[in-house]
């Protein structure tokens, strides 16, 4: 009897009508206040377009209007982009300590661990392409802004060296905002010891594909998501070190408006290829295929 009265609420994002009477009532004429589920629609952040989430989703999170490539987590990423079956996930216990007792640190981690419903910044594993078998590390934006600690260094060396033992391709999406900053120089030294693992396995014969997804930036950037073998990028991605804002504020000079775009790095060297969403399950196929990486290199 009692627990019907305390059920939760359902909440409810509130679409005000264009003006109200001053007494607080709509206007005459006008539509009341309609309440709409939360999570329902979807705004689009670049063009403003407003879509049913669930629409959004079936067009891989890429706005109909303007084209513009959403954030996604990990696990949308390998839903898309492996083969339905046989994903293997590694080091799925792994997780972030406390090593430099930062203040807030702990207390962080176990939010981002309940929010995000991942224990850390990345997953790795070994999956399918088109049949083909590679090693995937795949970034998430949402855990942490994707900062690398020294889990995600550790787990991201794990795969390349598990790559490099099994002799199958490296595959790496990368999003980060950057090295973890509660884990000063352990996080730091995450940079050299992908980028060592990376070396070794191209010493091997290995092929690394590179998948720069937005944002790409600070220690990622200047790190492994820059040594592939082929650098991909989605439509629109960020790729460089430092924000724009603290590079005109050193050169105290105005950057193009495409700074830092994946078609600015294209035009400029960085990158390979820039690849639609909808295109780079095909796309990575065919790259497999072409270097004949099916039963290893």
């Amino acid at each position: 009897m009692f627990k019907d009265l305390f059920q939760k609420k359902r909440k409810y994002a509130i679409i005000p009508s264009e003006r109200l009477e001053r007494s607080g009532g709509p206007a005459e004429g006008e539509r009341p206040k309609r309440e709409i589920p939360e999570g329902l629609m979807n705004k689009c952040n670049k063009c403003g377009t407003i879509q049913y989430s669930k629409e959004l989703e079936k067009n891989l999170k890429i706005c109909p209007s303007c084209g513009y490539h959403m954030r996604l987590n990990a696990a949308e990423r390998i839903a898309m982009t492996l083969d339905s079956e046989g994903f293997i996930e590694f080091d799925s216990e792994m997780v972030s300590v406390d090593p430099l007792q930062f203040p807030g640190y702990a207390s962080k981690l176990e939010q981002q661990q309940s929010k995000t419903g991942q224990v850390e910044a990345v997953i790795t594993g070994q999956g399918t392409i088109g049949g083909h078998p590679v090693i995937v590390a795949v970034m998430n934006f949402e855990f942490f802004s994707g900062s690398m600690g020294s889990v995600v260094g550790e787990k991201i060396t794990r795969a390349v060296e598990e790559a490099t033992e099994r002799r199958l391709p490296m595959l790496i999406f990368s999003t980060s905002g950057g090295a973890r900053m509660q884990e000063s120089i352990l996080s730091l030294m995450q940079m050299a010891k992908t980028s060592s693992a990376l070396a070794r396995f191209s010493e091997a014969g290995g092929l690394y594909i590179s998948v720069i997804t937005d944002p790409t930036t600070g220690g990622v950037s200047a790190s492994f998501a820059s040594l592939g073998d082929i650098i991909i990028a989605e439509p629109g991605a960020v790729f460089g070190f430092a924000g724009r804002i603290v590079i005109e504020q050193t050169i105290r000079q105005k950057l193009p408006e495409d700074f830092q775009t994946a078609e600015f790095n294209l035009q400029h060297g960085q990158l390979d290829l820039v690849v639609h969403r909808k295109e780079m399950r095909s796309t990575l196929t065919k790259l497999l295929e072409l270097h004949d990486v099916k039963g290893g290199f």
